[in-house]
């Protein structure tokens, strides 16, 4: 894996362009030698959130400015109160940002779209289908995942959560890996299904889901997680 960029990586340490230059672009070369490799994560996730970060701090100058070290400039030991000075003012400091911020933007955005790209393409290419009757309460179940020229299975058993803000819900899914079965001619999703039941009877009726793959990738930094993506979007729009 590689090291990834961090998330103070625009004010921390020297703020000079050609330095920042150099921290990003060896950065932005890791991740497109993974996305060769058709290895989205976590290297997409980080480029939304640094994209966006530049974004927010190019839209508001005081969040940069928030983003720099204080030092402590006086103390009120009778109130415990503390006042802080800020190293760095709105100044040429600030055009360097810029600059940095305009140079780096860009990049960004371009790699993200390379990123969206691979995601799209290996989402088209999975088949999701739900495996049995489909029981009331889908919160948590079995997933199990294959590719077409794998013999291998591997299940796992979903939870999902659901949580909210003031004006959206989300929902996020876990997976806990339980085991690889090799599947033949006379085994069917339904037999898997069933042994599942009888070896781990902590889920009496599980909601149980089967999400093939058309194409090859890598498990665990690919298909897993687009697999879960689509796995919850399908619970969605299907309960």
């Amino acid at each position: 894996m590689i090291k990834q960029l961090d998330k103070d990586w625009l004010t921390q340490g020297l703020i000079d362009f050609e330095y920042k230059k150099y921290i990003l672009l060896a950065y932005l070369q890791e991740v497109r030698k993974c996305f060769s490799q058709i290895q989205l994560y976590p290297y997409l996730s980080d480029l939304v959130f640094h994209y966006q970060n530049l974004v927010d701090l190019r839209q508001n100058k005081q969040l940069a400015l928030d983003k720099f070290p204080k030092h402590l400039s006086q103390t009120d030991l009778e109130n415990l109160q503390f006042k802080y000075s800020q190293i760095v003012q709105d100044d040429a400091l600030m055009e360097e940002l810029e600059s940095i911020i305009s140079f780096a933007l860009p990049q960004f955005k371009t790699l993200l779209n390379e990123g969206r790209d691979i995601y799209e393409w290996i989402e088209t290419n999975l088949e999701i289908s739900p495996v049995g009757l489909t029981p009331l309460r889908f919160e948590e179940g079995y997933l199990l995942l294959s590719e077409n020229q794998v013999k291998e299975m591997q299940i796992y058993q979903y939870q999902i959560s659901i949580f909210e803000n003031a004006n959206e819900k989300y929902r996020g899914v876990h997976t806990f890996f339980l085991e690889t079965v090799v599947r033949n001619l006379g085994q069917t999703l339904e037999n898997i299904k069933i042994e599942l039941l009888r070896r781990h009877k902590q889920l009496p009726n599980p909601a149980t889901y089967w999400i093939n793959a058309k194409v090859t990738c890598p498990r665990e930094e690919t298909l897993l997680p687009i697999a879960k993506r689509l796995l919850v979007k399908y619970i969605a729009t299907h309960t």
